[in-house]
This record gives structure tokens, sequence and C-alpha cells, in this order.
């Protein structure tokens, strides 16, 4: 309410100072005095340079005001490797547009005040001059010149794909390794789809989309096998990231705004972006924590402070219809145990646990089709036409090993936090819980079932060569008293 009363004063007295420059300029002419009219002229010329100062000063005054929320500036700073360069791009497009800005109004301006109507006073006809003419295209023609070729060589550096011999894996650690992931746009939202440990995304084609396929996958490719499909885009950090980019409608618009990633998503042909992202979303959250304007409560919960419920977001960028708003989703940048604990979940696979009444010990067996992936919970469990029927046993052994590897690093990590601090079964526990994490990081990514194998009997090995300490109870001595 009271910006529209603010908003009301203004427009009035706006169309105050305007009835009364009219009505000044009107008594003038039925007066004919050719010294009020000059008056007029240096007022309308006065309240120009009134505008002028006025106007650049609430520029001036707005950025420094906006800076919490300009990007590359304040805490705004780039999250992606090649962030830094765009907003450098930026800022030096802003530096020479400003100086062009504030000169030029301030000549316009300037020379209202200087050259105003008065009486007895003629114009100089001025109609060439080559110096100032030479003088106003070279300069603005060399700026120019440095800035095209500053954004071309960026734009080629940044969007440049990745070599041919590039490839693709779930977690790439090695030179010349990528992690790709698929964003197609759609209204309104988008789908999200990871591949499996195959680090392949399997095919596609658009007539097989149905309510039960929503992407058209092609279920005979065996590279759709382990494909599985999110709300979230979660990756891990400094590693580098290919998203292939479609959209199986109108134009949509893939942009994720602290990572200086925006494409566009085209129906019919599909682009890419390349990216490293280089600070996880707790980094930024910190990051953030220091500045005031996100020490204040969270808008829709009051009990958090806003710094502490900062996501990266992915958006639409293009404006695509009614329901454009809603094409949010949450990208989360986390350290590689965290991305490969979430690959894990997204996997799926189930143990049981069971009692062997026998040797009187609980025993896991792993339940039949209980990975998550597109296939196996759209085809493999819900039909009876399986078109790779006999081929999916191997990934499930891969499945079940990794599985079975997490049991015994769960029971060490219980060992662990039951044992004092210190103590001979917390060291033990600690030995081996480092001696097996590289091995449970390795039947993550396995595609062969052999070294699954021998990595799991490895894993089995070391945790069962930590026994706790047994407890042995304090005796007790039962002490009688006798009367003589």
């Amino acid at each position: 309410m009271g910006f529209i009363i603010g908003a009301l004063c203004v427009i009035l007295l706006a169309v105050f100072i305007v009835q009364v420059g009219k009505a000044r300029e009107l008594a003038s002419i039925v007066r004919n005095d050719p010294a009020e009219q000059d008056e007029i002229n240096k007022f309308h010329a006065g309240l120009g340079m009134v505008f002028m100062v006025t106007f650049l000063t609430a520029c001036v005054v707005s950025f420094i005001y906006y800076i919490p929320t300009t990007l590359g500036w304040g805490p705004n700073i780039a999250a992606s490797k090649h962030g830094p360069e765009v907003d450098y791009l930026f800022n030096l497009t802003l530096f020479f547009t400003s100086i062009v800005f504030i000169l030029t109004h301030i000549a316009l301006f300037w020379f209202v005040w200087k050259y105003k109507g008065k009486q007895g006073k003629i114009g100089l006809y001025w109609a060439h001059n080559e110096t100032l003419e030479m003088v106003w295209m070279i300069i603005p023609s060399v700026v120019m010149t440095f800035l095209v070729v500053g954004g071309l060589q960026a734009w080629n550096k940044i969007m440049l794909d990745l070599p041919e011999d590039a490839v693709s894996v779930v977690l790439p650690e090695e030179e010349g390794e990528y992690l790709e992931i698929e964003a197609t746009g759609s209204q309104f939202l988008w789908f999200l789809r990871y591949p499996g440990r195959d680090g392949k995304i399997g095919t596609k084609y658009f007539t097989q989309i149905n309510s039960n396929n929503p992407l058209g996958q092609t279920w005979t490719d065996e590279k759709n096998m382990d494909d599985f499909m999110t709300t979230e885009i979660v990756l891990p950090v400094n590693k580098p990231v290919r998203v292939r980019i479609t959209a199986r409608d109108v134009l949509h618009n893939f942009y994720i705004r602290d990572m200086r990633v925006k494409t566009d998503a085209v129906p019919g042909m599909p682009t890419y972006f390349n990216f490293t992202p280089t600070v996880t979303t707790d980094s930024m959250r910190r990051r953030l924590s220091k500045e005031p304007s996100w020490q204040v409560p969270d808008k829709n919960d009051d009990t958090k402070q806003r710094w502490e419920t900062f996501h990266y977001e992915l958006a639409c960028a293009e404006l695509c219809g009614n329901g454009h708003y809603s094409m949010r989703n949450l990208v989360k940048i986390v350290s590689e145990e965290e991305y490969l604990a979430w690959v894990d979940a997204q996997e799926g696979g189930k143990l049981e646990e069971v009692v062997d009444s026998v040797n009187n010990e609980t025993i896991y067996q792993y339940v039949p089709g209980s990975v998550k992936s597109q296939y196996f919970s759209k085809v493999h469990n819900q039909t009876d036409n399986d078109p790779l029927k006999g081929k999916t046993a191997d990934f499930e052994k891969l499945v079940e090993n990794k599985l079975r590897v997490n049991v015994y690093m769960d029971k060490l990590k219980e060992m662990r936090n039951n044992a004092e601090l210190g103590s001979a079964d917390y060291t033990n526990a600690e030995a081996a819980m480092a001696k097996i994490q590289p091995l449970l990081k390795a039947v993550r990514l396995s595609q062969s079932v052999a070294e699954s194998n021998t990595k799991l009997a490895a894993a089995k090995a070391i945790a069962d060569a930590v026994k706790p300490t047994p407890v042995v109870p304090t005796p007790t001595t039962d002490t009688t008293s006798t009367e003589g």
C-alpha cells in the first residue's frame, strides 16, 4: 500500500511540474515578452541538469544496492571452471558501456544547458568536422574489436565439444573422462536422465514415447538397462560434466545461473554444454553465511536463515507457456563420496536379512529385480515382453556385490561407533574401514563380475579379520561376616 501511495505522489508531482511549465509558456506567449521566454528556456535547461544528476545518482545507487544479487559481484562468484571468464567479459563490457553511458548523458544535458535558447543568440551551423568524426569512429571501433574478439575466444573455448576419444563414465577420474547426463525439456518439467555404471546413456526414439516411456527409450539397447531418471541434478565437484540437452515439444532453455550454464533446448536438434563445477553446495552456503543479506530468516522456513536453505537451481530461461515458472529443479554439487552414495541409492538393489537357524546367524539374500533403473521398473519387473531377458544377471550380480561390501562397511562403522575413542576396537575398525573404502569404490563402478567378486572377497576377508574385544566380566567378591 505504501508503494502505491508513493508512486501516486511521484506521478502527481510530475503532472504538477508539467502543468506549471505549460501555464508559464502560455502566459509568455500571451504577453509576448522575450525576456520571459529566456527565463523559461533557462528553467527547462536547469530541470534537465537536475534530472541528469538525479538519474545518474540513482543508477549508481541502484547498482550498489543490487550488488548482492548481481552475478560476478559480491558473493555471486561463479561456481564453475569457465564461469570467471564469463564474469570477466561481462564486467569488461559493463566498464566500457558505463563510461559511454555516463559521458553521453552528461554531454546531452550539458549541451541543453550551455546552448539553451536566448534572445539575440544565433546557432553556428557546423556541417562537417573530419577530426571529430574520426575520433568517435576509431575509438568505439577499437573497443568493440577487443570486446568482440575476446567474446569469440571465450565462446569457442567454452562451447568446444569434448574430443572424440573422450570416455563417458559414471565418475571421471582420469584425463579424457567425463560424466554425461541428459536433460529433456517438456511443458512443464525437466526429464533428467543419468547413465548407470556403464557411463553410457541409452538410445531413444520419439516414436516410442508413451505414458510408460516418457523419453522413448529403446529397450533393446543394453545401455538403457542401468539408466535411471531423477528429479534433481547431483554432480561431483571438480569433475567434468557434459549435459546432453533436448526438448520434447517447444523451445526451452537449460539454465544454471551460478554455474554460468545456459543453452537452448531445441526439439529435434540436440545441444550440449560442458562444464566443471568447482564449488560444492555446502561451500557456497558457508560463503553466503558471511553476507548480511543472507543472515535473515528464510521466507519459506523462518526457523532457518536464508543461507541455510540455499541450493543451486536449474531453471528454464525461455518463455515456454503458462507453466514456465514451474520448470525448476535442485542442483547439488557434492563430494565424490557423497555423489557415489547418491548413485548407490538411485541404482537401488536390496538385501533381505534371513536368520540361519542352523548356524544361529543372520545372512543376507539379494532380492531379484530390486534395481531401480528405468528398464527394471518399467519393463523387466512389469511386463512379460522383456527384450533383454537373460542379460540382466551379470548386472544384478554387480549390484549385489556392492550391497554386500556396504554391509561389511556398515558393520565396521557400528563397531567403531560402539567402541571407546582410542581403544583397540576403535583403531582396528578405523583401519579396516580405510582398507575397504577403495574396494567399495571399485565395486560401485565395476562392470566386470570377476573383478567385482575379487573385491568382495577381499572386503570380506578384511571385515572377518576384525573381531571385537570380548567383554570380560568383572569378578565380584562375596564377603560374609561371622561372629565369634
